[in-house]
């Protein structure tokens, strides 16, 4: 898959085997990445089961891979074998190379303390950065007590850490990159590696001079806030975690550890921030009194909602659907008072419903532009025997809601989507009749 690797042991990631492994290769490292889920220590004879192969080739093959340090085999109670960082590797760079997502890796560019970064590049010779989460060094064990990613669970391993953290990254940085913040730009994702855009800049801590001190602090902290406002919290806004570029521009980095603003501990975490900038322009030089407050955020997104960031619950999740919803509640009641007026209606099958878009000339002139966006219509069946009634926003009109004239909600469907099911149902309604009337013939 790579022909542009170095042969040459590169940091703790050596890619020069995987042009050598075949797909038998491939499936026995699956397999034992199937196992682990549910094993610590994966049993041979499941290995065996999962891979479909022949017992003798897939130990053959389980111990030229524990050889290259792809696999571990472990002696305790269960005598079997474990996935190594390294095989992990190979199996995400495999996917990587099949998709033509990265075609030759080049030389280790950064190292964290849960994270390796090295450059990349495609068939074409555009260059990315891949990211390898490396949770569990021991630098930084204590991730389980300060992170949530394995939420509730007592006991889970580190691979599984990094590919739940890499999921995370990929996540903020595609919505934070949406919404406009200077981050870069996610590629692709597999398992506990995330291919991103190269930032051509330097990292904030190895800047010694800055040209505009004032102009650089004011963008940052309003980074910070501009998050804020989103519903997040990055949690670790230093200068390890900006790139500056030539022309004076930040760029963030590092996303996993972000959290809401609703999290017990947000206003803690929305101080340190604000506190590791001030401190670092404080050695550089400049002092400034203009710092921000976590009572001046304005809510003006939910990102964190979208993103299910950490400290949102579900009480949380169930009130910040009652306070963004497009609906009044006066529109409410008149549905309430339309469906006690409907439940006398007969319980028939329903016919092929005519929906139609809009109101008459004499609703619209009357319609004031200074009304909300929310609309209610009442659409009637031509034979007058049932009423359906339709509750959109004018911002989305796909997104619609179908209240049955009994006041049994269907779902929220797309109109046409709605209009087909109903048109099935009429069509599968006449069949039966059609059968009914064939028998009594």
């Amino acid at each position: 898959h790579y022909t542009s690797v170095r042969r040459s042991r590169m940091g703790k990631l050596n890619v020069a085997l995987l042009r050598y492994l075949s797909k038998e290769d491939f499936r026995v490292l699956t397999a034992v990445e199937m196992g682990m889920k549910n094993h610590e220590i994966v049993p041979v004879g499941l290995i065996v089961s999962i891979a479909g192969l022949k017992h003798g080739g897939c130990c053959k093959i389980l111990k030229e891979l524990t050889h290259h340090k792809l696999l571990c085999y472990e002696h305790r109670k269960v005598n079997g074998y474990r996935l190594t960082f390294a095989g992990y590797d190979y199996l995400a760079l495999n996917v990587f190379a099949n998709r033509d997502t990265i075609f030759s890796v080049g030389n280790q560019i950064g190292v964290g303390k849960e994270s390796d970064i090295y450059v990349v590049a495609n068939s074409e010779g555009k260059k990315f950065a891949l990211k390898l989460h490396r949770l569990g060094r021991t630098s930084f064990r204590k991730l389980k007590e300060k992170r949530d990613y394995h939420c509730h669970r007592r006991s889970t391993s580190w691979i599984y850490l990094s590919r739940l953290a890499a999921m995370k990254e990929y996540g903020f940085m595609k919505a934070l990159k949406e919404r406009g913040f200077p981050v870069p730009a996610p590629v692709d994702f597999n398992r506990h590696c995330v291919v991103m855009q190269l930032v051509d800049g330097y990292p904030l801590c190895q800047i010694h001079s800055l040209k505009e001190p004032a102009l650089l602090y004011s963008k940052l902290m309003d980074l910070i806030v501009q998050l804020g406002n989103c519903g997040l919290i990055h949690c670790d806004f230093n200068e390890f975690n900006i790139l500056l570029n030539d022309k004076g521009y930040p760029t963030i980095i590092d996303f996993p550890q972000m959290v809401s603003t609703a999290h017990p501990n947000a206003k803690w975490y929305f101080e340190r921030d604000v506190q590791c900038v001030q401190e670092f322009f404080k050695h550089k030089g400049y002092e400034s009194e203009l710092l921000p407050k976590f009572s001046d955020l304005q809510r003006v997104d939910t990102a964190d909602v979208e993103l299910c960031a950490s400290g949102f619950t579900k009480e949380m999740q169930h009130d910040s659907d009652e306070l963004h919803t497009d609906f009044r509640y006066s529109e409410l009641e008149e549905v309430e008072s339309f469906d006690d007026t409907c439940s006398e209606v007969e319980q028939e099958e329903m016919p092929e419903l005519t929906v139609h878009h809009g109101s008459s000339s004499s609703d619209s002139s009357s319609h004031d532009s200074s009304q909300s966006l929310d609309r209610i219509q009442e659409l009637s069946l031509h034979n007058g025997e049932k009423t359906v009634k339709q509750l959109g926003v004018e911002k989305n009109p796909s997104d619609v809601c179908y209240i049955h004239g009994n006041g049994s909600v269907v779902r929220h469907l797309a109109k046409k989507t709605f209009e087909k099911k109903v048109k099935e149902s009429h069509n599968s309604s006449s069949v039966n009749k059609r059968k009914s009337h064939k028998r009594g013939q």
